[in-house]
């Protein structure tokens, strides 16, 4: 798919939008490391990237934290364009076409696709349970204070959590790194029409109708002009 029109094309997401995404990926990266060096002995070796294992165990909490604040942020700005639609779910139903590249006979979708949508609710499901159960087992803080039965069932949780949200992730970066201009949309944040066209039809048609903007900006007249030259 070109992309000879992206610098001029359609704006995809806002520097605050890709600002906010590369902060909670990179937080998740580093809760993702620091988690498995305090879970997992055969990881216990990451802890060198956090200067030791006590600096591990002190930091792995408040990341969680900043990561969950923004996070929120993330969440509330993009719900409108994860809701679950019924093309979505034809989308699943022929995910046989998904894996074998036959974006043909795909039906159109918005801004985002279905496995984009599930990407957003698990993670939308799992980082609140993470905070919860983290809360709990957070040493000196609170973990002292709880029972040793809710101490050991909110360490089991926040494993299984954080074992489906890095499972999740791994599946995301896959996805991005698959279709060819979702990590430059992410990067530069705008999109060239015939990229919109392809892959999110109905978002594309949207945009050019005006009954849609790309991020909060509306697509600029050298996109217009662009997809003119397309047609």
């Amino acid at each position: 798919m070109s992309h000879s029109n992206v610098k001029s094309g359609i704006l995809r997401y806002g520097w605050w939008a890709r600002l906010n995404h590369w902060i909670v990926a990179i937080s998740f990266t580093l809760l993702t490391l620091s988690g498995l060096a305090l879970f997992y002995p055969g990881f216990y070796s990451f802890t060198g990237l956090f200067g030791g294992p006590e600096e591990t165990r002190i930091l792995h909490p408040y990341i969680g934290v900043f990561m969950t604040l923004l996070f929120v942020i993330q969440a509330v700005r993009f719900f409108r364009d994860n809701l679950i639609r019924r093309h979505d779910v034809q989308w699943l139903k022929q995910i046989r076409d998904v894996l074998s590249n036959r974006d043909d006979r795909l039906p159109p979708v918005g801004k985002n696709n279905a496995g984009q949508k599930l990407v957003y609710w698990i993670f939308l499901a799992t980082v609140p349970v993470l905070l919860i159960s983290g809360v709990i087992i957070w040493r000196p803080w609170f973990a002292e204070d709880v029972p040793l039965w809710l101490h050991r069932n909110a360490a089991m949780v926040h494993a299984y959590a954080a074992f489906i949200a890095i499972v999740t992730l791994i599946i995301h970066i896959y996805s991005a790194i698959w279709v060819k201009g979702s990590i430059r949309a992410m990067t530069q944040g705008r999109v060239s029409p015939a990229w919109a066209r392809h892959h999110h039809k109905l978002w594309y048609e949207d945009i050019m109708r005006g009954r849609a903007r790309g991020d909060d900006h509306a697509s600029t007249p050298s996109a217009r002009e662009s997809t003119r030259n397309l047609r």
